[in-house]
């Protein structure tokens, strides 16, 4: 395992918007860190599945299967997605080039990183839901019964920037900007937010970046085309919804 302390861009919930993507990843490139890792959900709802698939590929990014990426693949069906969900991860099945499914099938659903955990959902769970006390607890619980039991997890799925925190058996959640310094008496579990569909009220796409070596997570939001996107996917027939949601980042 490489134990050098690195800079780490997290990444998720990219859901097929390129435009999206292409921004953060272009932000990404002026903070000189080391790796970057997606927690998930590369595609559904959005118009571009194959263009940023392609693109990770071909920058070599550490990517972890979501649910919609499960559905995408045929790996599983989507019989717990609402409406609008299943149309677009539906529609995304039908236009996934062959190389791009048969990636995702490669993909790990949840993965130890030096000294964090990254996973998409929930830990052993990638369709729950990180979003109460109990979901949090759980998770918690599931960190410290890893092999040398971790303080830090990072996951995804809500499309919700949040920071949760325990010590001394107390969970507290906060909505985070900016940099946060990790205490060492606490246990973490961090959310970025969504690159493609915020849904936090704003629409500016979200990541965050680990410093392993300070301790700090930095929390950043980056402009992008969403009229741009928001044309693919009245182009491409997806429902309209989904078009007006990105605008409201909700």
């Amino acid at each position: 395992m490489d134990r050098r302390k690195m800079r780490t861009a997290v990444i998720s919930d990219i859901h097929a918007n390129i435009e999206a993507l292409t921004a953060v990843l272009e932000k990404i490139g002026t903070l000189g860190v080391d790796e970057v890792i997606c927690l998930g959900d590369m595609v559904g709802y959005n118009a571009n599945p194959n263009e940023c698939l392609d693109l990770l590929r071909d920058q070599k990014i550490t990517c972890l299967l979501g649910n919609h990426d499960a559905v995408a693949s045929g790996l599983e069906e989507p019989d717990n997605f609402n409406t609008l969900a299943r149309s677009a991860i539906l529609w995304t099945r039908e236009h996934l080039s062959d190389e791009n499914r048969s990636y995702l099938l490669t993909l790990k659903r949840e993965q130890r990183i030096r000294d964090f955990f990254a996973f998409h959902g929930s830990i052993h769970d990638t369709d729950r839901y990180i979003l109460y006390r109990d979901d949090a607890l759980f998770n918690f619980h599931e960190l410290a019964k890893l092999p040398e039991a971790l303080m830090l997890g990072f996951f995804g799925h809500t499309h919700i920037r949040v920071v949760l925190s325990m010590g001394l058996g107390i969970i507290s959640a906060s909505l985070m900007n900016g940099e946060l310094e990790l205490a060492s008496d606490q246990v973490y579990l961090i959310n970025p937010g969504s690159v493609g569909q915020p849904r936090d009220g704003d629409p500016r796409a979200a990541f965050l970046e680990y410093n392993e070596q300070a301790r700090t997570v930095t929390f950043h939001r980056v402009e992008y085309a969403i009229g741009r996107s928001q044309e693919k996917i009245i182009l491409a027939g997806l429902p309209p919804q989904l078009a007006e949601r990105l605008a409201r980042g909700m």
